[in-house]
C-alpha cells in the first residue's frame, strides 16, 4: 500500500485514526497501541503476506536479544551484540546481495550456479539497520527494558516503516507511553493533514511529471540509444529534481501521517538542494539515514581520531558501504565511492582554506551561490549511477552530457510529452507548449521550489511539525502556515490538484530498498 494511493488516503489511514481515536476513552494507552501494531501490520501485510512472517520474526528474535543484552554479564554483552548484529546483517544480506555476489563470482568463473531470483521483502533495510541501532544502544546501556507490543510498536509503525525515517528508541518510546490528550487533536489534524497534502502535491504533481522527463532519456541509454547532449543534461536534472520532490513528499506523508496519531517523527529532509558543501549536504539530505551511518559506522572504524589518513579511509568505507546499502549493484558501489571522494575532497578544502586564512574571503555572501551550485552539479552526476540500471547506461547519459557536448537536433524527448498539471494549466489557456518547452518549464519550477521557497517544516515552524535536535535552524519568515481560512484553502486546493492529477499510482523511489 504506498502513501500515494486512494487505498492509503481514503480508507486505510482515516480508518486507523478512527479507531484510535476511539480507543483513546479507554483506560491505559495499551488498546491503541495493540490498535496501531495491527494496523501496521496489516499496512505492511497488503504489498506481499508471505513476508508478514520474516518481519514478525526478526522483531521477536531482535526484542529476545534486546532483553538478554540487558541481563548478560558484562564480559558477555559483546557476544550477544555480535550475534544480534550478524543475524541481522545476514538476513539483509540472504535478500538483497546473494544474487549481486553469485552473479560476480559467476562472472569471474569461481561460481557455475545460476543467482536465485529473491523478492527483496518490503523496508528489509530500513528495519534492520534500526534494530542494529536499538542492540548497540542496549549494549551501551542506554536502553530500558520494555514490553513486546511497545517495541513491536516502535518497528512497525507504518508512517516510518516503508522508507524511514530510521528513528531510535529514545525518540518513539516515550511517545508511545504518554498519548496525545484529544484536547490537542485539532492542532496535530491541521498540521498532520498539511503535510500530507504538500507531500502528495511533491510526489504526484512535480516528481511523478519529472520521472516523464528522466525516464525516456535513461531508459534510451540503456537500450543503446545515442544520446543528444540536451537530452543527457535534462534527463540528469530532471532525476535530480525527481528524486527530490519524490523523497521529500514521503518524508512530509510520513510526518504528516504520524502527526493524526499525535506522534512527532524526527526531521529527515532539510532542504539539501541549499547546501554549500557536500558535507552539509549530508547533514540535509536523509538525516537519519546520515546519523546511522555516522553513529554506527564512522565512529565504529574510528572516525577522525587516528589521524587525516585514517579518517579519509574511514569516509570513504562509510559511503561505501552507504552505497551498497541503497542497493545491490555495481552503480550503487560507484555512487557511494564518488560521495565518499566528494567528502574527502570537502575537508582537504576547508583544511587548506583554514591553513592559508582564507576562510573569511570565502564565508562571504558571494561565494554562496557558488558553492551551492557546485555542491548541485556534483551530486546531480553522481545521481546518474543511482539511475541507471547499469555501469554502460550511466556512462552513456553522462558522456554526452560532460564530454561530448554539441548541438546536434534532439530526438529523444520530442515524443515524450511531459503533461502534468503545469502542462494541463497551459492547455486550458490554449497555449501549446513543445515537449521542450514543457521540460524547460518544469525544470524551471522545480529550481523555483527548491531553492526560492521555505521547505515545510519551516512553511509549519510556529507548529514544532518535526522532532529535531535544534529547532533554532528553522526560519521563521513572513510565508508560515497558521490555521486560517486561507490556508485551509489551499491545503485544500493542494489536495485537489493532486488528487486529480493521479493518473496511475506510482512507486517511491525509496520504496523496497
Amino acid at each position: 500500500m504506498l502513501f500515494n494511493s486512494l487505498e492509503y488516503l481514503f480508507f486505510f489511514l482515516p480508518v486507523s485514526v478512527i479507531v484510535f481515536q476511539s480507543l483513546s476513552r479507554a483506560p491505559g494507552i495499551e488498546k491503541q497501541m495493540l490498535w496501531l501494531v495491527l494496523a501496521s501490520l496489516f499496512f505492511y501485510a497488503s504489498w506481499k503476506p508471505a513476508y508478514l512472517l520474516l518481519i514478525i520474526a526478526s522483531i521477536g528474535v531482535n526484542f529476545a536479544l534486546g532483553k538478554q543484552l540487558i541481563r548478560a554479564k558484562p564480559g558477555l554483552v559483546r557476544l550477544w551484540l555480535v550475534a544480534g548484529v550478524c543475524i541481522n546483517l545476514g538476513l539483509l544480506g540472504y535478500f538483497k546481495y546473494t544474487g549481486f555476489f553469485l552473479e560476480g563470482l559467476n562472472a569471474l568463473g569461481l561460481w557455475l550456479i545460476p543467482a536465485p531470483e529473491i523478492t527483496l521483502p518490503l523496508a528489509i533495510s530500513f528495519f534492520t539497520f534500526q534494530q542494529i541501532a536499538y542492540l548497540v544502544d542496549v549494549s551501551r546501556g542506554e536502553c530500558q527494558e520494555y514490553q513486546f507490543s511497545h517495541y513491536a510498536l516502535f518497528v512497525l509503525f507504518f508512517p516510518q516503516l516503508i522508507a524511514g525515517p530510521i528513528v531510535h528508541h529514545k525518540e518513539m518510546m516515550p511517545q508511545f507511553g504518554q498519548m496525545r490528550p484529544p484536547a490537542q487533536l485539532p492542532g496535530d489534524f491541521a498540521v498532520g493533514i498539511t503535510f500530507i497534502a504538500i507531500g502528495l502535491f511533491k510526489k504526484i504533481v512535480m516528481a511523478d511529471s519529472l520521472a516523464l522527463i528522466a525516464d525516456p532519456v535513461f531508459d534510451s541509454a540503456s537500450d543503446g540509444t545515442n544520446l543528444n547532449s540536451i537530452d543527457a543534461i535534462l534527463g540528469i536534472l530532471a532525476f535530480s529534481f525527481q528524486i527530490y520532490f519524490d523523497f521529500s513528499g514521503y518524508s512530509d506523508i510520513a510526518i504528516g501521517s504520524a502527526r493524526l496519531f499525535g506522534i512527532k517523527l524526527p526531521e529527515n529532509f532539510r532542504s539539501p538542494y541549499k547546501s554549500q558543501s557536500i558535507i552539509e549536504f549530508w547533514r540535509r539530505w536523509h538525516m537519519t539515514l546520515s546519523r546511522f551511518l555516522r553513529d554506527y559506522l564512522y565512529f565504529s572504524l574510528g572516525g577522525n581520531r587516528d589521524g587525516v589518513i585514517k579518517r579519509y579511509r574511514n569516509l570513504l568505507l562509510t559511503m561505501l558501504l552507504g552505497g551498497l546499502w541503497h542497493g545491490a549493484a555495481w552503480t550503487f558501489v560507484i555512487w557511494g565511492a564518488l560521495h565518499g571522494l566528494y567528502l574527502c575532497c570537502n575537508h582537504a578544502w576547508r583544511a587548506v582554506v583554514a591553513y592559508t586564512g582564507f576562510q573569511d574571503l570565502f564565508e562571504r555572501q558571494i561565494f554562496k551561490p557558488v558553492f551551492i551550485m557546485m555542491t548541485f552539479i556534483a551530486w546531480s552526476i553522481s545521481m546518474a549511477f543511482f539511475r541507471a540500471p547499469d555501469l554502460s547506461a550511466a556512462l552513456a547519459v553522462l558522456k554526452p552530457a560532460l564530454l561530448d557536448i554539441s548541438s546536434e537536433p534532439a530526438l529523444i524527448l520530442t515524443s515524450a510529452p511531459v503533461g502534468g498539471f503545469l502542462v494541463a494549466l497551459a492547455s486550458l489557456a490554449e497555449i501549446n507548449l513543445t515537449a521542450y518547452t514543457q521540460s524547460y518549464l518544469l525544470l524551471l519550477t522545480a529550481a523555483g521550489i527548491c531553492w526560492a521557497m521555505p521547505n515545510t517544516q519551516e512553511f509549519l515552524c510556529h507548529y514544532q511539525p518535526v522532532m529535531t535536535a535544534d529547532n533554532m535552524h528553522i526560519k521563521r519568515g513572513s510565508f508560515t502556515w497558521r490555521p486560517t481560512l486561507r490556508f485551509s484553502v489551499l491545503t485544500a486546493l493542494l489536495l485537489v490538484i493532486s488528487v486529480l492529477s493521479l493518473s496511475s499510482i506510482s512507486r517511491f523511489i525509496y520504496f523496497q530498498f
